[in-house]
């Protein structure tokens, strides 16, 4: 807009010079029109070489942006304090209690009966038992001998303790709890066992000489013979007067379905029965239990033997 206002102008200038031109001159007659005209077009040229030329405005260049935004802390990984989760968590010494082989909880007697109490563990730990032995914790000892000594048990294996008790003289529930003792004097802890896991117990009922209903209370077992020919016997007591069916159980799954007579008891007391098994697999180990179907249903105690 300034350059168009700026050649208006000019153009105004140009054409009152020319102008002038024709206008009566008190001027000398000897100056030459020519030449006055030459000098108007030399006053425009200069007037237009002074002039702006007509160009595109430039736009100064955009601001670079400046980033305001404060870049996010360079976090550090935290470092867990927590220690390390062991990969295993077995111990040397662990009982696991399996069952009551013998005498289930409750089990009556008259006054002064004698039985024997079995229980079944196995060896939960990594350390092999040798020289342990089960011995009375606490609550009702019935007359129990204690220590009394279980042999060696390596880490997996099962076994069968023992201990021959009495019923006591005197009517009322009773219970005594027992627990396994390491070479070293120290008493291992009970996986599923009573009293935080710390042992296992026995728990009889003295029922005034009634001795409660027909039951088998105690099995124990012989072996002999050898390879070829094992010969197994269990000593079945009972605690009174009563008929007692069976059959036998071995480690090679087989079971006896055999119709066996019954035991047939006058009055409490203990009978034998016996069976046979022909193995000869030398450097393996063997068992066999028995079941009592009547009165009790209930399997009851283990013999174990090998072949040499």
């Amino acid at each position: 807009m300034r350059n168009l206002r700026r050649l208006t102008l000019i153009t105004t200038v140009v054409i009152l010079i020319l102008s002038a031109c024709n206008l009566p001159s008190n001027r000398p007659p000897t100056e030459d029109p020519n030449a006055i005209s030459t000098n108007a077009a030399l006053t425009v040229q200069a007037l237009l070489n002074q002039a702006t030329p007509f160009s595109t405005p430039t736009l100064p260049p955009p601001p670079v942006p400046t980033n305001t935004v404060a870049a996010p802390p360079t976090l550090a990984i935290p470092t867990s304090t927590t220690a390390p989760i062991s990969t295993s968590t077995q111990t040397c010494d662990l009982a696991q209690f399996i069952k009551d082989v013998t005498v289930p909880d409750g089990a009556n007697f008259n006054a002064n009966d004698t039985f024997t109490k079995t229980w079944r563990l196995k060896n939960a730990g990594s350390c092999a038992w040798s020289g342990y032995a089960l011995v009375f914790d606490s609550g009702d000892a019935m007359s129990g001998v204690s220590p009394v000594a279980i042999g060696t048990v390596n880490p997996g294996q099962e076994v069968d303790v023992s201990v021959s008790l009495k019923a006591p003289a005197s009517n009322g529930t009773y219970r005594g709890y027992w627990r396994i003792r390491n070479a070293s004097g120290v008493l291992i802890p009970v996986q599923g066992g009573a009293q935080q896991g710390k042992s296992f117990f026995v728990e009889i009922k003295v029922g005034g000489g009634s001795g409660g209903p027909f039951a088998v209370t105690g099995v124990t077992f012989s072996v002999s013979g050898s390879c070829g020919g094992f010969t197994i016997t269990a000593n079945i007591t009972a605690n009174g007067p009563g008929n007692v069916t069976y059959k036998w159980m071995r480690s090679d799954g087989a079971i006896d379905n055999a119709a066996h007579a019954p035991i047939v008891f006058a009055s409490a007391g203990t009978q034998s029965v016996n069976t046979t098994w022909s193995v000869s697999a030398p450097g393996q180990s063997f068992w066999m239990e028995i079941y009592i179907d009547a009165p009790n249903h209930q399997q009851f105690g283990r013999a174990n033997f090998s072949c040499p």
